[in-house]
């Protein structure tokens, strides 16, 4: 605490002696400083750094800091909805910069805590952008697959018909989503959901899971997905 107020008055001293880069620095220092003590205060300095240094036109610095500025509030502070601002913020400068897979790594953020925040339109939106500018990459083509996976799960949970068009529409774009165990999955999940059969969705899942663990995320929507299922009235356990 002692240490981040020293690189506050650091930083203002700075500001007052017209020095902008050595201020910036200090303020990072604070907010380095005060980052497990009290974050908002944390957060405070950072954003004063952030603002000198898009003052200074120096976007990719000041995209960085808005990442940290994020993880403090996705660690400390659980507020998934302001670590969503500044993520996107970030990915905003890195595109203006055409750091693209740095902006792609921030909206992949955002895409992930949108669907758990149940904001399923935005996150599919991100997910096709992001497959749609990697799928021509030879060397990230193959993690197209994974968002478009995501994207589909998304649709699922708002409507199966949707879903349906999503993943035809996506076997275009990229084909070789088609052969995906993915897109496989898809497919059986679809075929239970419309015979309304909680066994054959169950059990796709778990073969799927033993040779590619799902994670906390993936599980999350499937078991979303599943719950609608059993029926909006029905047990939702």
């Amino acid at each position: 605490h002692t240490a981040g107020a020293a690189f506050c008055k650091a930083a203002r001293l700075h500001m007052q002696l017209q020095n902008k880069h050595d201020s910036a620095v200090s303020f990072i220092d604070a907010g380095n400083a005060y980052k497990k003590s009290d974050p908002n205060e944390a957060i405070k300095c950072l954003n004063a750094a952030i603002d000198i240094y898009t003052d200074m036109g120096r976007f990719t610095i000041a995209a960085k800091h808005h990442i940290s500025i994020a993880e403090i509030y996705e660690s400390e502070l659980v507020d998934m909805e302001k670590a969503i601002a500044h993520y996107e913020q970030a990915a905003d400068y890195y595109k203006g910069e055409e750091s693209n897979s740095s902006a792609n790594k921030c909206l992949l953020k955002v895409g992930a805590y949108c669907a758990q925040l149940e904001q399923y339109q935005k996150s599919i939106e991100i997910y096709e952008q992001v497959g749609a500018n990697v799928m021509d990459n030879p060397l990230l083509k193959y993690s197209a697959k994974e968002y478009f996976f995501k994207a589909s799960l998304c649709h699922f949970i708002v409507d199966e018909l949707n879903a349906k068009i999503a993943i035809e529409k996506y076997e275009e774009m990229f084909p070789a989503f088609s052969d995906s165990r993915e897109c496989k999955l898809l497919k059986k999940l679809l075929e239970a959901h419309e015979e309304q059969n909680i066994e054959a969705f169950t059990e796709a899942v778990k073969e799927f899971d033993s040779i590619s663990r799902l994670d906390q995320w993936h599980t999350t929507l499937l078991l979303r997905i599943k719950k609608t299922i059993q029926g909006e009235e029905g047990d939702l356990k």
